[in-house]
């Protein structure tokens, strides 16, 4: 594969209505080549419509769209040859195989990769002749994957690629996206997971309401979060209230059943006193669990409102 140019993809005030609704509201950013970038948002944010923008699938309304130095507005078809996309609505026919959806799809391309290839990348040996209908919800992705490997692409468009898995499914396509940009390959992928997001972004922009609200690495994200962390503690003996208070960096502290949580800007020194009192008292430790600021966290600060992965998806004709 040649050298791929430093940005990937560039986006420049994205606009894109349906009737009275602005489902994306001038939104800006740029993805660079080999990262893997997450859009995140609850359901409605304007994550497909975006998404579905930058495939060709929708004209934006108004807005500039670059794919590896191509406009992708005015030639649509030469960006699509440097892209392979997963989208949620996807599907095959009942009783086509893995091996014989991949040929067909393949049967697309001057240069395709190799069928074989892909069934082994994608973990698709066994069921390579299996019909569709008989696939688990983790192996019609990894073959959605591999469908969308079929044109060698430098960049992977993934909407919502782990929707409706099992752990252990989500798990597996996890690593595969990974594998995916170790390889040097580009991923924007869009998700509602918050967990998702932090564990395999390298940046992440948060939409909300058709709008980009933040952009940055996630645990940069999580670093400017005003929201402090939490220390839920069990003892033998009861601790009383003021010692609680008085540990370091305490801004906050609730009673609960055996125990405290508490609300601390130093979550380290805080624990580290705490095991020091509980020594000096021969007082036993039952339960110790820390919480540190979210990515949710960030969202409810910037957005004052709950995150809410069930909300209406956003108005499609």
């Amino acid at each position: 594969m040649s050298a791929l140019p430093s940005v990937s993809i560039d986006v420049r005030e994205l606009t894109k209505r349906y009737g009275a609704t602005e489902a994306v509201r001038g939104i800006s950013f740029s993805v660079t080549a080999g990262e893997i970038f997450g859009l995140i948002g609850p359901n409605g944010a304007g994550k497909t419509t975006t998404l579905e923008c930058i495939l060709g699938l929708r004209r934006p309304d108004s807005g500039a769209i670059t794919i590896e130095g191509i406009d992708a507005i005015a030639h649509p078809e030469q960006a699509k040859t440097r892209v392979g996309a997963l989208l949620q609505a996807a599907t095959l026919q009942d009783k086509i195989t893995p091996r014989e959806a991949l040929r067909f799809y393949a049967s697309f391309y001057r240069e395709p990769a190799r069928v074989e290839d892909l069934i082994e990348r994608f973990q698709l040996k066994e069921k390579a002749d299996a019909a569709f209908d008989s696939l688990s919800s983790g192996q019609r992705q990894r073959l959605f994957l591999a469908l969308a490997y079929v044109n060698d692409p430098s960049l992977v468009v993934l909407d919502e690629p782990t929707a409706g898995l099992d752990p252990q499914a989500r798990r597996e396509l996890h690593q595969i996206i990974r594998e995916m940009r170790a390889v040097g390959r580009t991923v924007l992928l869009s998700t509602h997971y918050l967990e998702e997001a932090e564990a395999l972004c390298d940046r992440t922009g948060i939409l909300h309401g058709g709008r980009i609200v933040a952009l940055a690495p996630p645990a940069e994200l999580i670093a400017s979060a005003k929201t402090v962390s939490r220390v839920s503690v069990k003892t033998t003996h009861p601790l009383d209230d003021a010692t609680v208070r008085t540990l370091p960096g305490v801004v906050s502290v609730r009673s609960q059943e055996s125990g405290w949580l508490i609300g601390t800007t130093q979550a380290n020194q805080t624990v580290v006193e705490l095991m020091r009192e509980l020594d000096a008292n021969n007082n036993g430790l039952l339960d110790l669990q820390i919480r540190r600021p979210s990515l949710e966290d960030v969202f409810l600060e910037l957005t004052e409102r709950a995150w809410n992965a069930t909300e209406q998806e956003e108005i499609q004709p």
